[in-house]
């Protein structure tokens, strides 16, 4: 259920890195680490009010690792919820290999003050 005027109060953002050319499968599974990760740091309110929503989610792309953790300081000086992947090295990538970040779920304004000029996955 959205909010009064039709629109979303709440999302989650998740952002992952496009250099390290990972599978579709790969990117989609560090991605959901990230959402579990930041939804975990929420608080209780943002996260009954974004289950209520629908659970928007929104995927982001970088270009490096430097963009994720100059995004993860920002969200962090904002008080958002963060969650940034090191990948354990199994499959694909090398261990500690940074893939992605979760931002959120928080009110859909906060995050985008961070986010708002990421284009889409």
């Amino acid at each position: 259920m959205i909010g009064d005027e039709g629109v979303f109060k709440y999302k989650q953002c998740l952002i992952v890195r496009t250099d390290l050319n990972l599978s579709c499968g790969k990117m989609c599974a560090q991605a959901a680490h990230a959402s579990i990760g930041a939804y975990e740091k929420a608080s209780l309110l943002d996260k009954k009010s974004w289950m209520r929503e629908g659970q928007k989610k929104v995927t982001l792309r970088v270009q490096c690792e430097q963009m994720l953790y100059q995004l993860k300081a920002t969200a962090e000086i904002q008080g958002l919820p963060v969650s940034l992947i090191i990948d354990a090295g199994h499959t694909e990538i090398p261990p500690g290999t940074v893939t992605a970040l979760g931002i959120g779920p928080a009110k859909t304004e906060q995050i985008d003050k961070v986010t708002g000029a990421l284009p889409l996955l």
